[in-house]
């Protein structure tokens, strides 16, 4: 407990920057995001969740598909604030994680990161309802798993630091592809529509609040991990 808790050193500059790179190079190229986007469906999924329980509503179900699509059900009431706040939790969550696994890393908790996503990770692996989220979710955590276990400080920390730029620069592409298909007409139930049925606010305002807490977090965050 008390190596979960600690401090580990903080990596060379070098390996920060090396990360940040390496996180680009798997979502910028299109054929390497259709696979590296799913590790950020499980966060838009997982923030559905995990906002839904924390608002008191029922969590039914998480299906995660393997053309990275998604699908939280939760029941309750049908509008009202926990309804918003679980609405407007997809396209948000891999930032803020990102932003928080940023501080934790800023801190020097890089084994307490590990260990908290493995813990979330296994808490979604139980709402899971299809094969292929059951699939993708266990060989995430087993990552994790096995990085925390099984490797030295160099590794865990060429490992979180990854993870983090990851879910900072994964969480900005999503809302410009959500933003794409629906000035072509498509996705006419995404969440930015859900959110503007259930408040009367233009989806285009809420389009502009995933940028905002993408953007600001990838900003906010990688000031944090170059420590800036």
């Amino acid at each position: 407990m008390t190596e979960v808790l600690g401090t580990q050193p903080a990596p060379e500059l070098w390996l920060v920057i090396a990360t940040a790179v390496a996180a680009l190079a798997v979502t910028l190229p299109r054929a390497i995001w259709r696979l590296s986007r799913n590790a950020i469906t499980i966060a838009h999924e997982g923030g559905h969740g995990l906002i839904a329980l924390v608002t008191g509503r029922r969590l039914q179900s998480i299906r995660l598909h393997s053309d990275t699509s998604g699908l939280t059900v939760s029941r309750g009431r049908p509008s009202g604030l926990g309804m918003i706040l679980t609405a407007a939790a997809g396209y948000t969550a891999a930032p803020l994680l990102g932003l928080g696994g940023a501080w934790l890393l800023a801190a020097h908790r890089i084994t307490l990161l590990l260990w908290v996503a493995t813990a979330l990770l296994l808490v979604m692996l139980v709402m899971v309802r299809n094969a292929y989220g059951i699939f993708t979710v266990l060989l995430t955590g087993a990552a994790f798993l096995l990085v925390s276990w099984l490797t030295g400080p160099d590794v865990q920390s060429a490992f979180a630091y990854s993870v983090v730029w990851f879910l900072l620069v994964g969480g900005v592409r999503p809302v410009f592809e959500l933003q794409g298909k629906r000035r072509h007409g498509g996705a006419p139930d995404s969440d930015a529509d859900q959110l503007a049925r259930l408040t009367h606010v233009h989806p285009v305002m809420w389009l502009f609040l995933f940028h905002a807490v993408s953007i600001c977090s990838l900003i906010g965050g990688g000031r944090w991990l170059l420590g800036l």
